[in-house]
């Protein structure tokens, strides 16, 4: 069935891509629920062992259900190969462990979540890789911190969670140029929005948590390149290491491709209506959102992405003190941290998502005590307004 949908249409591949029925004949994908799988004979274990023939090793690194969402996934994404992981941290994790070593540098936005930033300042620098930090939108500042020993610009856009948006293509041009590689976070985008493959990005990084799976039900993350760096050396590291997604949230996730296209265009569309009013209130002091033509990236938003996404964020006049008094005033809105849920989401970055980076990283990348992060749900619009409306009052 796979071949016969290679040049499907993007919803059409993502309800039927690469599912492989059983003798059973489910019309829904099965779910492989085995930590191991039995062979033949002692000739045939030896062959897929050493790989002479196809077939399933092991549950830390060989799974169908797993194996349907990584296909599906990447086709949707334009990549040869996809690994999926048992987080978003995990596949960043994966990819910089599996492609850098000691003496490489590393060029990486400031924007970045928190959590990765976390991630390459207290445990990649221990392993002897140099990071260096720019600014998402100026690709004058990633040129001028290419050095020698250059392998990896890391970059997040619409970044988390000021909607900051970095210029694809010319991000993988300078990365090019010195024989380095770009990785792109698509997890706010999604492939339904952006394809950064096609946009000269190397990797897509995913935190299926969030959009993907769309229902806050799972978490799980996944790599997307092509079949030497994603699906040799990185593939490579998590048969070794193990950071595995499991078969049942591989198949929540699967199921989440099929309506991913439906949801991301209701979350813009509600996001949008959000940002809009957000920006003529008389307590908002600015609003994030690349489908504003306020927004200083809007043009480059508006040629790489065929939608400006569901995260919403803004600056409320008065500090943490008014932030949080915001947050408390609402009664539709989840206060939660995470985001790509059916439900609106609101947090303060500032006490959670980022509270972990410093002060003085958070100044640079923008990130003030009155910023709220929205990520806008499947709610009626009017209602979610209204809700902020009372809140701000």
């Amino acid at each position: 069935m796979s071949n016969d949908l290679a040049d499907a249409d993007f919803n059409t591949r993502a309800i039927r891509y690469a599912q492989e029925r059983t003798h059973e004949h489910e019309h829904s994908e099965a779910i492989f629920m085995t930590s191991s799988f039995v062979f033949d004979n002692a000739a045939h274990a030896a062959a897929v062992f050493s790989g002479e023939q196809p077939g399933n090793v092991y549950g830390r690194f060989h799974n169908p259900t797993v194996r349907t969402f990584e296909k599906r996934l990447a086709s949707l994404e334009g990549g040869e190969s996809c690994v999926a992981t048992s987080s978003g941290m995990s596949a960043i994790l994966s990819t910089v462990i599996a492609l850098l070593q000691a003496g490489d540098h590393l060029i990486a936005s400031k924007s970045l979540f928190g959590s990765s930033i976390g991630l390459f300042d207290n445990y990649l620098k221990k392993f002897g890789v140099e990071i260096t930090y720019v600014t998402l939108s100026n690709a004058d500042e990633w040129a001028q911190a290419v050095k020698p020993n250059t392998k990896m610009l890391f970059a997040e856009t619409p970044s988390n969670p000021l909607t900051e948006v970095g210029d694809v293509q010319t991000l993988a041009d300078i990365a090019h140029d010195c024989n380095a590689i770009l990785v792109v976070d698509n997890c706010f985008c999604t492939p339904a929005l952006q394809r950064p493959l096609d946009l000269g990005a190397d990797i897509i990084i995913h935190s299926a948590t969030k959009f993907l799976d769309g229902q806050g039900k799972a978490i799980g993350g996944a790599v997307i390149g092509n079949s030497d760096l994603v699906g040799d050396k990185i593939f490579s590291f998590l048969r070794t290491a193990g950071p595995t997604m499991s078969p049942f949230n591989a198949w929540i996730f699967t199921r989440g491709l099929e309506t991913l296209s439906l949801r991301m265009k209701a979350h813009c569309e509600n996001a949008s209506k959000i940002a809009n009013w957000l920006e003529s209130h008389a307590k908002v002091e600015r609003v994030y959102y690349p489908g504003l033509e306020s927004h200083p990236q809007y043009d480059i938003a508006s040629k790489q992405q065929s939608g400006a996404g569901g995260i919403v964020a803004f600056d409320v006049i008065g500090g943490q003190e008014s932030a949080w008094k915001v947050i408390d005033s609402l009664k539709l809105m989840s206060i939660t941290a995470n985001l790509g849920d059916v439900k609106t989401t609101i947090t303060h970055p500032t006490s959670t998502t980022h509270h972990r980076i410093s002060a003085e990283q958070r100044a640079a990348a923008g990130i003030g005590d009155g910023l709220l992060r929205i990520a806008a749900g499947l709610e009626s619009s009017d209602d979610l307004i209204a809700d902020l409306e009372q809140a701000l009052a």
